[in-house]
């Protein structure tokens, strides 16, 4: 499996609940991330996943694009979460590779309006 196809299966299998499984098969021991709602080491992201899971078990991670450089990967992601009161969400997601291990993770992410003046939408 190459890193794009290991990036966006790690949002898949994060993003409908098998955060375990995701991380046991894509995730270094010294995963660091630079999520700002939380501690920066593997285990509090791996926890925030999990609960987010709970609260959204509908949710669904519909990666539009995914762009690889070296030891980087980039996705753009809808994440459709399943509730109609809550909007979905464009992600960026960039993921550093150790070999075929994520050893670093940025995310930055904005709700997508339902009625933006932006005739391209978000995607």
């Amino acid at each position: 499996m190459d890193r794009k196809e290991a990036a966006v299966s790690f949002l898949t299998l994060a993003g409908t609940g098998r955060v375990d499984e995701a991380y046991a098969r894509f995730i270094a021991p010294g995963f660091v991330h630079h999520n700002t709602y939380f501690r920066g080491d593997r285990e509090s992201l791996r926890s925030a996943m999990a609960q987010a899971h709970e609260r959204s078990p509908n949710k669904l991670v519909d990666v539009k694009r995914v762009v690889a450089e070296g030891d980087l990967v980039v996705t753009h992601s809808r994440i459709v979460r399943g509730d109609p009161a809550e909007p979905d969400i464009a992600v960026v997601h960039v993921f550093r590779f150790d070999g075929d291990k994520v050893v670093e993770l940025w995310d930055v992410g904005q709700p997508v309006a339902a009625d933006s003046p932006n005739e391209n939408g978000a995607f």
